[in-house]
């Protein structure tokens, strides 16, 4: 059996920015002195001339992007996820987002497994943030297929963007040669009728992983990909609701305002089930290993069989 490939979405985001930039002449990117980090270096030394480095003032940096858009270029302003979000949330919301400008935001490092950076680094309410921006679209690829593939998407799509990538290389689970992405639609990566689990990111090999070994138990578990948190595929989530129940959400985030939450009221207002959600509880991350750290905040395929099987039944 061939060895699984494993990339970092954040490599991949360099590489679709860099294989992308010939089609589109407007395309240009912007760092916060974070290049080599965030892989937009990989753009930076293809084309230079369209590389903009607006050194360690995140703020300034979204105004930059929005100056950028206004005149008609296509900016990805790039930085860690707590900066994009965190630190320059006010600016991303009344210069990017009430204008409705055309900025596409490169978020890396986000999560729990930015590892050995520790809590200030480890951004678990990004996804919560900017889904409270009127008209900010979400995006959560799982994989370097889907992470290509989204570049691609938020290129083609008019309006402010928010794209979430991973520090730690995971398992690539899509075929490129088949994969189609669809803005705002979920994927079902295998049908059951049991549970559903809907898990986002670096949870949905786990998710994967879980339903094998539900599958094993005796337990049909459907898992669907939510790689757009916004706008979310309301009608695959009430769907899933009709069908199995029990829905168990997977997410690297807080379970506060993220994909679990996301869910939750899509199903309140349509078929209300049981959803538990998995992810970051009420609480900081810390230092170390970002595998170890996974399993110790039950980011794992034997957390979510866990908490299938002891909600199964309820």
């Amino acid at each position: 059996m061939a060895d699984v490939i494993k990339k970092a979405t954040r490599e991949s985001y360099g590489e679709a920015l860099r294989d992308l930039a010939e089609e589109y002449k407007d395309l240009v990117v912007l760092d916060a002195d974070l290049a080599a980090a965030t892989k937009t270096g990989i753009f930076k030394k293809a084309y230079p001339d369209r590389f903009f480095d607006c050194g360690i003032a995140e703020a300034n940096m979204m105004g930059v992007a929005a100056g950028l858009a206004a005149c008609g270029k296509i900016p990805f302003a790039s930085t860690f996820a707590m900066f994009a979000a965190g630190r320059a949330f006010e600016i991303v919301r009344n210069s990017i987002g009430y204008p409705q400008l055309n900025v596409k935001i490169g978020a890396t490092h986000a999560g729990i497994s930015v590892g050995e950076d520790g809590a200030t680094h480890q951004c678990n309410e990004d996804i919560a943030l900017m889904r409270t921006i009127p008209g900010m679209t979400i995006i959560n690829p799982c994989d370097d297929v889907e992470a290509k593939a989204a570049v691609k998407a938020a290129l083609d799509f008019n309006g402010p963007v928010y794209m979430r990538f991973g520090r730690l290389a995971v398992p690539v689970v899509n075929d490129a040669a088949s994969y189609k992405f669809e803005l705002g639609k979920g994927v079902v990566m295998k049908d059951g009728k049991d549970v559903t689990i809907v898990a986002t990111g670096l949870l949905v090999n786990e998710a994967l992983e879980a339903a094998k070994a539900l599958e094993a138990d005796g337990v049909s578990a459907r898992v669907v990909n939510i790689h757009t948190i916004k706008p979310l595929d309301k009608e695959l989530i009430a769907k899933c609701a009709k069908e199995t129940g029990l829905i168990v959400t997977a997410e690297e985030h807080s379970i506060i305002g993220g994909l679990g939450s996301a869910v939750a009221e899509a199903v309140t207002e349509s078929c209300p089930v049981k959803v538990v959600k998995i992810g970051v509880n009420d609480e900081f991350g810390h230092s170390g290993p970002a595998a170890d750290l996974l399993k110790e905040f039950g980011l794992s395929a034997e957390n979510i069989v866990k908490t299938v099987k002891a909600n199964l039944n309820k």
